[in-house]
């Protein structure tokens, strides 16, 4: 009875997370500026909406790794330039909210890559952090991207890249590099990028979430 009991309790709760559409913003250790990008998550939040017909609140909450509230977001942003850090506790919350339906989307704001991989071996230490192909779905939603990740800032002359860490074929994790989507979410006012580039970064994290929600 008490493992029925506990296999009724954990299936309602992964239900309520599989039919919520929060989202939230991870506030990490390290010392990066996990804040940046204030408008980002709210404006991305609204065009979703509105074109494709989420209904998500407006004003992201903020969560921090170790916490047990991040399993009532099916989407979590993370976003920075600099160093970040995961004890050992919150290295396995993630793993565990990862694996259990949970999705984690690292935005490089440019500078947090060599810091954030070298964590990656604390939440999964069995699993490759790999190059996603064009092809993937995540670029083919409502939206199409048949190049994959859109530029939307120059640093350092690099190509835009995403790569993934995946369960059962399942993609978890998406971190983008060398892209700064995070950046053409913000507001005209903030880096006065031309409309159409900040359509491309718009649609592309329309496409993200529509992913984590529907896979």
């Amino acid at each position: 009875m008490i493992k029925k009991y506990w296999a009724c309790l954990l299936f309602c709760l992964f239900g309520l997370l599989a039919q919520s559409q929060e989202i939230a913003l991870l506030k990490y250790k390290g010392g990066g500026d996990w804040y940046a990008n204030p408008t980002s998550l709210p404006n991305l939040i609204k065009f979703c909406n509105k074109n494709i017909h989420t209904t998500i609140n407006e004003k992201p909450a903020t969560v921090e790794p170790g916490s047990s509230d991040i399993f009532q977001y099916p989407f979590i942003h993370m976003t920075g330039h600099g160093n970040v850090f995961f004890t050992n506790e919150e290295a396995q919350n993630l793993r565990k909210y990862l694996l259990s339906g949970g999705f984690l989307h690292v935005d490089d704001n440019y500078g947090m890559i060599n810091y954030f991989k070298k964590e990656i071996p604390k939440i999964f230490p069995d699993k490759e952090f790999t190059e996603l192909p064009a092809n993937h779905p995540i670029f083919n939603q409502t939206y199409k991207f048949p190049n994959g990740l859109p530029k939307i800032h120059e640093h350092d002359g690099k190509r835009p890249q995403a790569f993934g860490i995946f369960d059962n074929n399942r993609l978890i994790l998406l971190f983008t590099f060398e892209c700064d989507l995070g950046d053409g979410w913000e507001d005209p006012e903030v880096h006065h990028d031309p409309q159409n580039v900040r359509i491309q970064a718009l649609e592309m994290g329309a496409n993200i979430i529509q992913y984590a929600f529907e896979n």
